[in-house]
């Protein structure tokens, strides 16, 4: 059953491995990962692993996603800008603990199918639309966290430039076979602090659009 394997996971996964926030706990133990996943691969949706959801993409190993969620440190009702959307899982999850989603997917065909998705499942106030993550979302900056789910040389200065005054930013950074995981907090108009959560395998982060959503 979804609800047993869900806790399992929970279990096994996340609190085994030292995730401790109650509220990614609760959300993740709550949000259906199978409804996030193709049909065929919904007997693995609570597996140790990514998995594959079309369009050369992955739904993150359930403990990576506890983990960058875990270090955006969130609070009810902060603004939340997500880079990668995906199939909607984090984006649902990071709803479910109560904060204001902005989600951004670079392919449009990807984007629809999740935007029906977490209506569907309860999360129409999620802000979803297609674009370049790495150029952040203007219009609803500033931001109180920023979630990127990719890997790049550098951290985009856009990004940078979109938290608010003690925001928090987390993303994967580095080549391939040398990314870290890093946690920049704001502490002034170009201070930042950094925490590192160690060593991380992600793709890579793609800018611009994908051509079939032009």
């Amino acid at each position: 059953m979804p609800d047993e394997a869900r806790a399992r996971m929970v279990e096994a996964q996340l609190i085994a491995r030292g995730i401790r926030d109650a509220a990614v706990l609760d959300a993740m133990g709550n949000v259906p990962r199978e409804a996030f996943v193709p049909p065929d691969g919904a007997a693995e949706a609570y597996s140790d692993g990514p998995l594959p959801i079309g369009a050369g993409q992955t739904i993150s190993q359930p403990y990576m996603a506890a983990l960058m969620i875990e270090a955006l440190a969130l609070r009810p009702g902060e603004r939340v800008l997500e880079v990668g959307a995906g199939c909607g899982y984090t984006a649902a999850v990071l709803a479910r603990m109560g904060a204001q989603v902005y989600a951004i997917e670079r392919q449009a065909a990807l984007a629809e199918a999740t935007r029906a998705r977490l209506a569907a499942l309860g999360f129409a106030g999620v802000h979803l639309r297609v674009g370049d993550g790495g150029a952040g979302w203007p219009e609803a900056a500033p931001f109180d966290a920023i979630l990127v789910s990719a890997a790049g040389p550098a951290i985009p200065e856009a990004l940078k430039s979109q938290l608010k005054q003690a925001g928090r930013l987390v993303i994967p950074v580095g080549p391939p076979g040398g990314q870290t995981l890093l946690r920049l907090t704001r502490r002034g108009p170009d201070r930042f602090e950094s925490t590192d959560f160690g060593p991380v395998s992600f793709v890579p982060l793609l800018r611009g659009v994908a051509a079939e959503s032009r």
